[in-house]
Formats: C-alpha cells, sequence, structure tokens
C-alpha cells in the first residue's frame, strides 16, 4: 500500500533548500572552530576576516543565503526564480571552489559540506529553471 503524499509549492521547495543551504553554512563555520590553531587565528586576528571590510564582505555574501528563505517564499515568483538562479550558481560554484582548495588534513568535513551544500544549490538551481507554469 503506498503512503499519502501531496505536492509542495515551489516556493516552500526553494526556502526548504535554501534553509538546509544556511544549516550547513553555519555547521561548517562552528566546526572549523576545532581545527587545531583555529581559534589562537581568531583572537589573534590572523585569519581572512582580520579587518572590518573582509568581516563586513563575509557577512554580506552569507546574508544572502538566509534572506534567500524568505525571499523565495515572498517575492514574485519571475524575480524568484531568476534570483534563485543565480545566487544559487553563484554558491555552488564558490563552494566546489572551496572544495576544492581544503582537501588537506583537518578540512575534509569542510569539503563534505561543501559538497552537500553544493548538492543543495544545484537542487535550487533545477527547480527554479523548471518552475511550474500556470
Amino acid at each position: 500500500m503506498a503512503l499519502q503524499d501531496f505536492n509542495i509549492n515551489i516556493k516552500l521547495k526553494l526556502a526548504a533548500l535554501w534553509t538546509s543551504v544556511t544549516l550547513c553554512y553555519l555547521y561548517g563555520d562552528y566546526f572549523e572552530l576545532y581545527v587545531p590553531k583555529k581559534a589562537e587565528g581568531l583572537v589573534s586576528g590572523d585569519n581572512l576576516l582580520n579587518s572590518p571590510l573582509n568581516l563586513f564582505l563575509a557577512a554580506f555574501a552569507l546574508s544572502i543565503p538566509a534572506v534567500m528563505v524568505c525571499a523565495s517564499l515572498l517575492l514574485k515568483p519571475a524575480i524568484s526564480k531568476w534570483l534563485n538562479i543565480m545566487f544559487g550558481s553563484f554558491f555552488t560554484l564558490v563552494m566546489l571552489l572551496i572544495a576544492v582548495t581544503s582537501l588537506v588534513l583537518w578540512r575534509e568535513f569542510y569539503v563534505y559540506l561543501a559538497l552537500v551544500e553544493s548538492a543543495l544549490t544545484i537542487l535550487i538551481v533545477w527547480h527554479a529553471v523548471r518552475w511550474p507554469k500556470e
């Protein structure tokens, strides 16, 4: 006997995918704190986010997936579709680049999360491209 299921609206699918992407980003940054010498670099300022501009750029970049959760639900379909394609493609490329450059000891978790994030953003693009028509 088959279990009953229902169709999930495309906006809800995209919001759920962006939520998952955002959580993976958070987990990756949190787990990175356990990499040896990482906390020392944060205290000393010897890291990529060692200036107000770098901190702002990181905050801006990482706010996009979080904002896309809400934007996917609230924006008009045509605008939402293209923003999902644009940002989904951008974050896929960024995370694949990070995965390739992070293949070092103590960063395997980061590579794994980057690949999961890439799969999720590829799904975002795929769903947005296939947005149902009326």
